[in-house]
């Protein structure tokens, strides 16, 4: 298994620039990163210089492969005309990420906007009544509709997107964002599975399940993992560690043919650059002895 393995930039926010970063990473033995699609600094850039500096950086550190966690695009707005401006606005980053990046930039993760139970009774931690547990007919038509329009825009810069199973959004789980991917009906659209954030619902499928549900659309997939403590809930941990097998995890992806590229993440607190280092080994190990 020699799937392209991507850095979150989550492992290097902590002051790293980012000409730094992506040295950091392509030293390390990363293939590419998955950027944001923003700063977090404060720093103001407009899109053109956010990605022109993620451009040169990356072509400098010899890094193959850039990935976005954005645009955050939020369909979830009453306003039509609120939803075709944030289409454009997805569709423009696209274009100019591509124009910079070509190649580097096949596969990104994508987001349809938050979703939150109206009724502000329901614990904000109650996720399967949050997402796609509270979901109205009309705010999937809204979410089809969007992605309908950014994807044949996508199609056509042999981009792919994958809407990262997360919590507080209508692809909040596996089932929940295959039926977004079928609606939209587009191969330029599929599914990142993170299957951590669906141990934090009180049901949630078998990570053979996950896969088999995600089938021809799995396009790309989230690594971490996080433990149970009785009383207090559950907290981020390293790879190897916690309630996600991610070496079946792993081999489940090998055996359903799944070459797209896999990404590590650090939602844990500490010295994130030698969580990197720790995470990346524990793959690295894992996908030469399957």
């Amino acid at each position: 298994m020699n799937n392209p393995v991507i850095m979150h930039i989550n492992y290097c926010e902590q002051g790293q620039s980012f000409p730094e970063l992506c040295k950091k990473a392509a030293a390390w033995g990363f293939d590419g990163i998955e950027f944001r699609g923003a700063r977090l600094d404060g720093v103001k850039q407009s899109a053109e210089e956010y990605l022109d500096v993620i451009t040169s950086s990356m072509k400098a550190a010899g890094l193959k492969f850039a990935l976005f966690g954005h645009p955050l695009s939020n369909f979830n707005v009453p306003d039509a005309a609120a939803r075709a401006e944030e289409a454009a606005r997805s569709v423009r980053f696209y274009r100019l990420a591509k124009e910079r990046l070509g190649a580097r930039f096949a596969c990104s993760n994508c987001f349809a906007g938050p979703m939150m139970n109206p009724d502000k009774k329901v614990a904000s931690d109650a996720y399967d009544k949050h997402g796609s547990g509270c979901a109205t007919p009309q705010q999937w038509e809204w979410a089809v509709e969007g992605y309908r329009i950014i994807a044949s825009e996508v199609e056509k810069l042999g981009v792919r997107l994958a809407f990262e199973t997360h919590m507080n959004y209508l692809h909040d789980t596996v089932q929940a964002a295959r039926q977004l991917v079928d609606r939209i009906g587009s191969p330029a659209v599929g599914i990142n599975i993170d299957y951590v954030n669906q141990v934090y619902f009180p049901t949630f499928p078998t990570l053979k399940e996950a896969v088999a549900l995600a089938g021809d659309r799995l396009y790309y997939v989230h690594l971490k993992n996080c433990i149970s403590v009785p009383g207090a809930g559950k907290f981020a941990t390293a790879l190897e560690e916690g309630e996600v097998n991610n070496r079946q995890f792993l081999r489940l992806l090998k055996d359903a043919g799944f070459s797209g590229p896999v990404c590590v993440e650090a939602p844990r607190p500490g010295d994130r650059e030698w969580f990197a280092r720790q995470d990346l080994a524990y793959v690295r190990s894992v996908m030469k002895d399957i």
